[in-house]
């Protein structure tokens, strides 16, 4: 098996996962999974794909991921991931869709509105 190449997307976060054969490790941006992701919820995100199917310990994981804050990243990156383990095997399929996995969240920051002071905050009317 080669290098196998996914992307996830997660608000304006986006994830390159590049997959081998090894012994478990995950890099991200050239940084541990620890140290890049410090929180136990957002490392648990991460490897949630790896666990679900019993594959933690048989991959070396390198991924480039930017854009959005930590958790859109977080959250990107188990959808690239989620994505290999489907090419990986295809009855991981069945065991990662029913848990939302394989979904790309469409949910985005809606913008700013002219004339508002956020995208549904208006200013604030005072009577004098």
């Amino acid at each position: 098996m080669e290098v196998i190449h996914k992307i996830g997307r997660r608000k304006t976060a986006v994830a390159r996962a590049y997959v081998s054969p090894g012994k478990g490790n995950i890099t991200i941006n050239k940084k541990d999974l620890a140290n890049y992701f410090t929180t136990a919820t957002l490392q648990y995100k991460v490897k949630q794909p790896l666990v679900l199917t019993n594959n933690d310990d048989n991959f070396d994981i390198t991924v480039n991921v930017f854009g959005g804050g930590i958790t859109g990243q977080a959250e990107a990156v188990r959808l690239a991931l989620s994505r290999v383990m489907c090419e990986i095997d295809a009855e991981n399929r069945l065991i990662l869709k029913p848990e939302g996995l394989l979904t790309r969240d469409p949910r985005m920051v809606e913008r700013k509105k002219f004339g508002q002071k956020k995208a549904r905050k208006k200013f604030q009317f005072s009577k004098r």
